[in-house]
């Protein structure tokens, strides 16, 4: 994407990209034992991965917050997730990019996946003047995202934890040092130009 301030930014290996989230340990737990979503995850419901690593410790106060203590890493497959964004809507309207508001709605509706961006974050959690991907599964996609783009799942709690105590204690470079190397991700031509935002 050309507009460097909502560029995708995550870990990224040839075969797959990381995504977080974070859920109750009940979910969390089992999902890294076993590699997958047990059956107690809902794949009729919208779910939404993060490759920002500090937005997810935004997102769920490093792991401190009821329901998101256990924060998982969740390697998906490319196909997986240029699927997803091939897919998406924008979760708001945006004059110039859509003909208009009913279209907009009408794509939403029909969209197994939607995008969000939000200001990424720096490690005292202090929104950035760029922007990073939320991207919110339904349907098909959520589905998809459980059973077929899953390649690993790994409880990075401890992680979250350890950069969290050293924020607390002021060492920044040592917390910089622990976190996921997040590089831009290297989106093929066109496949983000329906999620443009001026």
């Amino acid at each position: 994407m050309e507009n460097q301030s909502h560029q995708i930014r995550a870990r990224h290996t040839a075969a797959t990209v990381t995504v977080y989230q974070a859920y109750a340990p009940h979910i969390g737990e089992p999902a890294a034992r076993d590699g997958r979503f047990p059956s107690a995850w809902k794949r009729d419901r919208m779910t939404w991965i993060k490759p920002s690593f500090l937005w997810m410790m935004y997102r769920c106060g490093w792991g401190l917050k009821e329901g998101q203590e256990t924060v998982l890493a969740v390697e998906i497959t490319h196909e997986g997730f240029a699927w997803a964004l091939r897919n998406a809507c924008l979760s708001h309207y945006v004059r110039g990019l859509h003909p208009d508001q009913a279209a907009w709605k009408r794509r939403l509706h029909r969209s197994p996946t939607r995008v969000q961006w939000d200001p990424e974050r720096d490690p005292h959690l202090r929104p950035l003047p760029y922007r990073s991907l939320q991207l919110g599964l339904a349907g098909e996609a959520a589905r998809r995202y459980a059973d077929e783009w899953t390649v690993s799942i790994t409880d990075v709690t401890p992680l979250a934890r350890e950069v969290h105590a050293l924020v607390r204690a002021g060492d920044l470079g040592g917390a910089a040092g622990r976190l996921p190397e997040e590089r831009p991700y290297p989106a093929a031509d066109g496949l983000l130009s329906h999620l443009r935002v001026a």
